[in-house]
Parts: structure tokens; C-alpha cells; sequence
């Protein structure tokens, strides 16, 4: 039976355990290029063997929508993200580069010169239920964005072909599309968002046809092997619904499958949901999530990553079934940079500390999470609750 340290083939990738750093963003590359504290960062979280998915890496001047995340798109950045590679792989770890547009999910203060709308497959924008987090650390409404025309699709789609070549170039192992939780390429998936008329909107194929151009693409370029893609058919963050999540997973699986295999399929599970909630809580049908993600999983001709919300024991339990075949962990691996050696030895966990998620401290909830101490148990320090 496998667990999450059994070891694993990943397209060309051979894995020592299942543990996978999961792509969060951190808010600590000045000026969007990495810098030490970065380098620090994936080197205390990297191990041999194991996976790391990079932060939200932007993929041209019209993705962001936070202050001070890297992006991959000039010469400053593809260096910066080098010096985080070559210590990652100093250690024999594997890392992915996930490739990121926000669209909708941003304000006009992101945009170049301050003052355009972003872009996104609507004209609508995200609803004031949810805000921004704005550069000098208040939070805001997100801006009306403007709808690409059809023809301006393919120039985008060309932003993320470039941005995986420029991740290789940096010498990642590969590239993660990010796919989910309300951001561009989830904005033309979901039917709660996308109102097109023309072949990008409508029925469920076309829905899927921006993403399936990006895959084609940046495969095309860097070979699949080197390609994944995370999706989050279930997730309603940043108002990102969509009236039949079960069929669009396996829409766009069915997409994914007709391609050159690709590296790995990650989705967010549907208990997952913002600020710590679940959607297992919240709406209390935990059998029907796993449901869906069994059929999503025997679907999927390829290694499958579960994300979102899980504890070890929960991991564990989804590789022994057959659920997933990794699984990333993103808040524990915040505030345990040994994770893995935590879980092997069943060690307690440091806390996380939210308030400091996305601050540009180099130090402060970055950097400082203690590591066990000659593998003893460690204490939970209070004062980090």
C-alpha cells in the first residue's frame, strides 16, 4: 500500500515522497524579482526527491494582483528566479514554475501606468464581497475589467508560451498553468463568470478552449513532460461559480487527455475554500466531494495531485485509496519548513500565522518558522498562534 513517503514516478521527475510544496503566494519579491529571502525560503523547504511548486509567478505586466510577486517575464526576473533554482536543485529537490494571470482580480493601480482596466474574458467584475489587498497594505474593491475581443486571445496565450520558455530558462524543472481559484484562465472555465458569445464562451468545450490553447502551446515549446496544469472546477473564490462543477472537471480532464501526457493534474478539493473554511463544512456532504474527486481521479490518465485543506492523515489516506497520487500542503509548509521530517517522525507542527501570510518582511513568517531541534519533538510556541 502506498503513503505519502512512498516514492514516485512523475513524468521524467523521480520522486522520494509525495509531500508537495503547494504554489502559495508570499508577497516577498521586491518589486516582483526574487530576492534572497527567496532563495532561503524554497532552499529550507526543499528536500531530495520532493516537489516544490513556486509562488504565482506572473506571466506579463497585466497579471498582477498583489504587491510584490515575481514574475518570470524579464531578464531581472528570470535571473532572480535562477539563484532560487540553483539552490533548490543544490539540494536535490524538483521545482515547478506556476504560471499565473489574475485577469479580473485586480485594480488599476496594477495595471501599467496605474490607471487601465485588467483583463478578463467579462466586463464584469468581481462582486464587493470580496477584496484587494492594495500596495500600501489596505484592502480595496476590485476594478471593472475589460473583456478581450477575440483576437487579443492569441497575444495572451503567447504571454504564457514565453513565460514557460523564460522558466526553463531560469532552469526550473517545468511549469505549473494556474488554472483555479478565480483567476484568469478560471474566469473563461466557469459558467458563473464567462458571458462570451463568441468561441471562447457558451457551451463547455468552448469554455475550455482558452485553456486548451495555453496547454497546446507552452507544450509545444518546452515538451509535455515539463507541463502541468491546476484546475478547481468546485471552488467559488472570487466569485468564480460554476452550476455544474462535477461535469466541467471532467471536460476539461477529457481535454487534458487528448494531449501528450503532461506531468501532473492538480485540483483543489472541494472542502477547500478561503480563510480556512471548508466546503465539507460548510455544506456538510463530505461523500459527495469524494465522489467527485474519484471520478475526476479515474478519469485522469496521469499522475493526479490532491491540494487544499489536507492534514497528514488525510494524505495519507487519499494515496492509500487511490485518490490522489501527490498531495501539496500549503499553510503547514508556511510555518514548518521541514514538513516532511515532521510527518515521517509524527513531530508536532508549528502554527501558522495568518496576519503575516502576505507582508514584504523577509524575515518575520517567511523565513523564521523553527525547524525540530536533533529530531526532538518541538515545542508549539504560543506566541505564533
Amino acid at each position: 500500500m502506498s503513503t505519502l513517503f512512498s516514492p514516485y514516478k512523475m513524468s521524467d521527475f523521480q520522486l522520494s515522497h509525495r509531500v508537495v510544496l503547494a504554489p502559495m503566494t508570499r508577497c516577498r519579491s521586491l518589486n516582483g524579482i526574487p530576492q534572497q529571502a527567496n532563495v532561503k525560503y524554497y532552499t529550507q523547504r526543499a528536500t531530495p526527491g520532493g516537489l516544490l511548486i513556486s509562488e504565482g509567478t506572473l506571466i506579463s505586466p497585466t497579471a498582477p494582483g498583489f504587491p510584490h510577486c515575481p514574475g518570470i517575464y524579464s531578464d531581472q526576473q528570470i535571473h532572480g528566479w535562477a539563484k532560487v533554482v540553483d539552490a533548490v536543485h543544490a539540494k536535490g529537490a524538483i521545482i515547478f514554475c506556476q504560471l499565473w494571470h489574475v485577469g479580473r482580480a485586480s485594480n488599476q493601480v496594477y495595471q501599467p501606468g496605474g490607471n487601465t482596466a485588467p483583463i478578463s474574458s467579462t466586463d464584469n467584475p468581481i462582486s464587493t464581497r470580496w477584496k484587494i489587498l492594495l500596495p500600501g497594505g489596505k484592502s480595496g474593491n476590485f476594478a471593472r475589467p475589460r473583456r478581450l475581443s477575440t483576437s487579443e486571445i492569441s497575444s495572451v496565450v503567447d504571454d504564457y508560451r514565453q513565460a514557460a520558455v523564460n522558466a526553463i530558462k531560469a532552469g526550473f524543472d517545468g511549469v505549473e498553468i494556474h488554472g483555479a481559484h478565480g483567476y484568469l484562465i478560471d474566469q473563461f472555465l466557469k459558467d458563473g463568470i464567462n458571458d462570451r458569445k463568441d468561441s471562447y464562451g457558451g457551451n463547455i468545450t468552448n469554455r475550455c478552449r482558452f485553456l486548451v490553447e495555453i496547454l497546446r502551446s507552452v507544450c509545444s515549446n518546452i515538451g509535455s513532460e515539463r507541463v502541468a496544469v491546476r484546475i478547481s472546477p468546485s471552488i467559488d473564490h472570487l466569485d468564480a461559480t460554476e452550476s455544474n462543477p462535477m461535469d466541467l472537471g471532467l471536460a476539461v480532464i477529457e481535454e487534458l487527455n487528448r494531449l501528450p501526457q503532461l506531468a501532473y493534474l492538480h485540483i483543489t478539493q472541494p472542502r477547500y475554500a478561503a480563510y480556512g473554511q471548508t466546503e465539507a463544512g460548510r455544506h456538510g456532504n463530505e461523500d459527495e466531494d469524494r465522489k467527485m474527486v474519484r471520478s475526476w481521479k479515474n478519469a485522469y490518465r496521469g499522475c493526479f495531485m490532491g491540494s487544499g485543506g489536507y492534514t497528514k492523515e488525510l494524505g495519507m489516506r487519499a494515496v492509500a485509496n487511490g485518490e490522489a497520487d501527490l498531495v501539496s500542503y500549503g499553510r503547514l509548509f508556511i510555518s514548518n519548513p521541514d514538513l516532511v521530517e515532521r510527518f515521517k517522525t509524527d513531530s508536532g507542527l508549528n502554527r501558522y500565522v495568518r496576519a503575516t501570510f502576505y507582508t514584504q518582511d523577509p524575515v518575520n513568517g517567511y523565513t523564521d518558522y523553527p525547524f525540530m531541534k536533533n529530531g526532538e519533538k518541538p515545542v508549539i510556541s504560543r506566541s505564533r498562534i
